[in-house]
């Protein structure tokens, strides 16, 4: 884990579910942005920005930390990135520039909610597309009274519809669940949703899994809509679970009851 991280920007040493929530959303924006001049607000680490770089023609990261711009720009060097130090609200680019802005679990850490979709507006061409994804305050917080130390304002559902309308004339509202390693995204308007079932031995029923985040696709314009997808996590997963296992296996407690059970491992060896 590297010094001074608090848990709450992802970066590339991470693997859990948080890293395949967001692999997902930016697997969805893929789609949107080949050819395209995109924009990923709150671009943190860099990841993103370097992923959508390999279909979109120029891909510009902007997050509001400068010292995470500095970072981000000595790991990823492609001649279609430049990362620059702005804000939501205070965007360095020029009007009508981009065609698709990208912007993930970034709107509950300020409370300028407005200002931000109004410099989204100004700096997209004229039937550009916004992808942005935001917590349901509904299942995150409220039904698991949770309190998320770095969110400032979240939304709920009808809430994080209604800005965006104020906004874009056309948009999809998709739903994210995570299920035992995979990430399932659905449209929420869709009559057929995922049937999910669990259970053992003793008995198997249907049972259901709140979405905790909302991810919204808006423009002016007609946009292929999205069906239900689903990214499968097993990878991240399997190197959540090495980590885990390197973490006990280093640790000193493991080390001296190795040594203590180690006289003992070897006599019931020798007696079998």
């Amino acid at each position: 884990m590297k010094k001074g991280w608090t848990g709450e920007r992802l970066e590339t040493f991470i693997y859990n579910r948080d890293a395949i929530d967001h692999l997902h959303r930016y697997a969805i924006a893929q789609q949107y942005v080949t050819g395209k001049t995109v924009l990923d607000i709150a671009s943190g680490e860099g990841y993103g920005t370097n992923l959508l770089s390999e279909n979109a023609a120029f891909v510009y990261g902007v997050d509001i930390d400068e010292t995470t711009v500095a970072a981000a720009t000595r790991k990823y060097h492609k001649n279609n990135i430049r990362f620059q130090q702005g804000s939501t609200s205070a965007i360095p680019l020029e009007n009508q520039s981009v065609d698709v802005v990208v912007s993930f679990e970034t709107i509950e850490h300020h409370d300028q909610h407005d200002e931000m979709m109004r410099e989204i507006k100004r700096v997209l061409k004229p039937g550009g597309m916004v992808i942005i994804s935001t917590p349901d305050k509904l299942y995150y917080s409220d039904q698991r009274n949770f309190k998320n130390e770095f969110h400032i304002k979240e939304l709920y559902q009808q809430e994080f519809e209604t800005l965006l309308s104020g906004y874009f004339a056309k948009q999809q509202l998709l739903a994210q669940r995570y299920c035992n390693g995979n990430s399932l995204i659905t449209d929420i308007a869709s009559p057929e949703q995922p049937v999910i079932m669990a259970g053992d031995y003793k008995a198997v029923q249907q049972t259901d899994i709140p979405a905790l985040y909302l991810v919204a696709i808006a423009s002016d314009e007609s946009f292929d809509r999205q069906g239900l997808s689903v990214f499968d996590g097993s990878s991240i997963v399997e190197i959540e679970y090495q980590q885990k296992m390197a973490k006990i296996y280093n640790s000193n407690s493991y080390k001296v009851g190795h040594r203590v059970l180690m006289p003992f491992k070897f006599l019931k060896k020798a007696f079998k």
